[in-house]
């Protein structure tokens, strides 16, 4: 009886991680840290709030808009930290992107987007 239970936790345990890991994340099966890469005409405007935001940044953060986490898990990614991304300015960006739709007062960590 003791070894048909351990087996069976054994066997759970299996599907979980194969499901964690097999599972789509934030932003899909891309990683937040992927994702961050495609940003790279964000980083300026990530680091100062008085920077224009140029047109090609502006077209990849609307593809995050619509998913407001996925959007937070890159902007607050280890990639976009490393690159010297201030989240309180960059979570600024849909907004200064003039974007209708953007998820106003999603919180982000400690951050909420404008």
């Amino acid at each position: 009886m003791a070894s048909s239970m351990k087996l069976l936790c054994v066997l759970g345990l299996i599907l979980l991680v194969g499901t964690v890991v097999d599972g789509a994340g934030e932003c899909g099966r891309s990683s937040p840290d992927n994702e961050a890469m495609k940003l790279a005409p964000c980083v300026g405007a990530a680091q100062d709030a008085n920077a224009a935001v140029p047109g090609g940044c502006c077209a990849q953060i609307k593809r995050f808009s619509q998913n407001p986490k996925c959007l937070c898990a890159v902007l607050l990614s280890d990639t976009a930290k490393a690159s010297g991304v201030q989240p309180e300015v960059a979570l600024t960006i849909p907004k200064r992107c003039n974007f209708a739709n953007r998820p106003v007062g999603y919180k982000c960590g400690a951050y909420t987007l404008p």
